[in-house]
């Protein structure tokens, strides 16, 4: 089957595949041609940490046009942005077969106008694809606009972005996410032996961060039984669990976390289990957990993004455990996506394997995702998921919690 042709690009189906024909400078049909397919069975399950499908896509990014642009938010939220993200995109993008000058990757260090101003001169510097992670989604919709107002790809990476109908997204299941850390929460009470729990849950930024939503609503499914978020004061359930508190660190931010904990376990000293949305918000409240004396295994936390920090509260017994999503799979995802959509093809549904749509509550509309699978990570499986992929390094980690801490959780030394 034949579909458009324009300038001297022709696009065919067979067999499931999709190819491109590239005609050197739209000659006659003795010219030499190029021939750039959609490797066979590429999917969201395709990539591992050794890049391995990225080399099969080389013929695409030699069949595609313009600047690939990515925006990342800050240095701040977490560190993965610079740790993990940047170099794991980079070695997607060599590995794929661009060069230097056909992608380019910024940090807008925090500030809405920066990465807005990113992508304005990406575009201008003829940028057809842009990865973004959105600030929040005031910027994020701001670029999608001038994306689609320019004829640009978006995909939106890791946050959700619900306007416009050029956007993709590229992340975990957010909801699945939530519900880890539900299903993980509930596990460690059972496990610390706590008696009648009484919960404070502290929630990430859902005053701007769409997936904070998400991940609430996953939580708050496993725990309590509905997906509302904030949940009421005084929700129980079966198990008898009690809801003291529900609360939102405004824009992640993990000191304004910490203070709003402080002040909660002030008024309700009978607080004596904890829902947190990430690492950071986890140590917030494991901070104030510390200076009132708390012991380990004492008052359960939990986390999401299985930081260096989160792993040593884990191992020290001040945060039941943390999900992790795994870097290079979303930055080998994204870089995949971006490449089929920089060569003009339609990614094939294995890869777009799936929907995303706004919470409630959140106006916008729905948009094509592909959703990588999230994993929990506790004291039993660390040795076997992120020191194994080496996203948390097992000398560092060792160092802070000691050797014999490792050795009796099977985690190598260095």
């Amino acid at each position: 089957m034949k579909f458009r042709s324009l300038r001297g690009l022709t696009l065919t189906a067979a067999a499931g595949v999709f190819t491109m024909i590239v005609s050197a400078c739209g000659g006659s049909s003795s010219t030499p041609t190029a021939t750039a397919t959609i490797p066979s069975g590429l999917s969201v399950s395709s990539f591992d940490v050794n890049f391995t499908p990225m080399p099969t896509l080389k013929d695409l990014t030699g069949a595609g046009k313009g600047l690939v642009g990515v925006l990342l938010p800050d240095t701040t939220s977490s560190t993965r942005y610079v740790n993990f993200d940047q170099p794991y995109l980079t070695k997607a993008f060599t590995d794929a077969g661009y060069s230097s000058s056909q992608f380019k990757i910024d940090n807008a260090q925090g500030n809405e106008a920066t990465e807005l101003a990113q992508a304005q001169a990406d575009i201008t510097q003829g940028a057809t694809v842009l990865i973004m992670d959105p600030l929040n989604s005031t910027v994020g919709s701001q670029i999608q606009q001038l994306a689609q107002s320019k004829g640009v790809k978006l995909i939106s990476y890791d946050r959700a972005t619900f306007t416009g109908t050029n956007t993709y997204y590229v992340s975990f299941d957010n909801v699945q996410v939530g519900k880890l850390i539900g299903q993980g929460f509930k596990d460690c009470v059972t496990a610390w032996g706590v008696k009648s729990p009484k919960v404070f849950t502290l929630n990430g930024g859902e005053n701007s961060d769409p997936n904070a939503v998400s991940f609430a609503q996953g939580y708050n499914q496993v725990v309590w039984g509905s997906a509302d978020t904030p949940q009421k004061v005084g929700t129980t359930n079966s198990d008898g669990y009690t809801l003291v508190g529900d609360q939102v660190a405004t824009d992640w931010n993990n000191t304004t976390g910490q203070t709003i904990f402080q002040q909660q376990y002030t008024a309700h000293p009978e607080i004596n289990a904890t829902i947190e949305a990430n690492d950071g918000l986890g140590n917030a409240v494991i901070n104030v957990l510390k200076a009132k004396g708390i012991k380990p295994k004492t008052i359960p936390t939990t986390g999401q993004d299985a930081t260096l920090q989160g792993m040593e509260n884990v191992l020290t017994g001040y945060q039941c455990g943390s999900v992790y999503k795994a870097v290079y799979l979303e930055a080998q995802d994204a870089v995949a996506l971006a490449t089929i959509l920089r060569a003009g093809l339609t990614p094939p549904p294995a890869l777009v394997n799936s929907t995303t749509k706004p919470p409630s509550g959140v106006s916008g509309t729905e948009q094509p995702a592909s959703l990588l699978t999230p994993i929990w990570v506790n004291a039993a499986n660390m040795g076997a998921t992120v020191i194994k992929d080496k996203f948390v390094d097992a000398g560092a980690l060792c160092q802070a919690v000691t050797a014999a801490v490792c050795q009796a959780n099977n985690i190598p030394t260095s």
